[in-house]
């Protein structure tokens, strides 16, 4: 089935490629890599501003995390011209901004990693991950994600 079938039934529609809000690029690919610059959470097209722990719960974060890997989705669209072109989601650098005593970060990421599960499907979309919290992402940002692909 077609990556952008799935999509269609999960009633996902690709954001186009965010601007970078400083001196860096969205996405460069080398060889069949691509690698895709962090994106953070939005909500209404704004930041998703919050602290896991303190204003936010795991669900939320959950949410978050789902909605910026809607938005590496897209980024990863324009870079391989087609989704259907990409053989592997390696892996992804998830970051929660976080009270210093949050240690559900993992679950939190478990919402962008289940949706790329969804999307492409076990052999595809299953990837390594890292998580963790931080002290603060640029915008007051609640989850930040950088991904890693290989495309056809």
């Amino acid at each position: 089935m077609s990556v952008y079938t799935r999509l269609s039934e999960l009633g996902i529609t690709l954001p186009p490629v965010t601007i970078p809000v400083a001196a860096y690029k969205p996405y460069t690919k080398t060889g069949n890599m691509v690698l895709l610059s962090g994106h953070i959470a939005k909500k209404d097209g704004k930041p998703w501003v919050g602290q896991l722990g303190k204003e936010m719960g795991v669900e939320e974060g959950m949410q978050a995390a789902r909605s910026v890997a809607i938005d590496l989705l897209g980024t990863l669209h324009a870079a391989a011209g087609d989704l259907d072109r990409v053989r592997r989601i390696l892996k992804l650098m998830v970051l929660v901004n976080s009270t210093g005593d949050f240690i559900q970060h993992h679950l939190v990421a478990n919402g962008a990693s289940e949706l790329l599960v969804q999307v492409f499907g076990p052999d595809i979309g299953s990837h390594v991950r890292s998580a963790f919290g931080v002290a603060q992402i640029p915008l007051g940002a609640c989850v930040e994600i950088e991904m890693m692909a290989e495309v056809a």
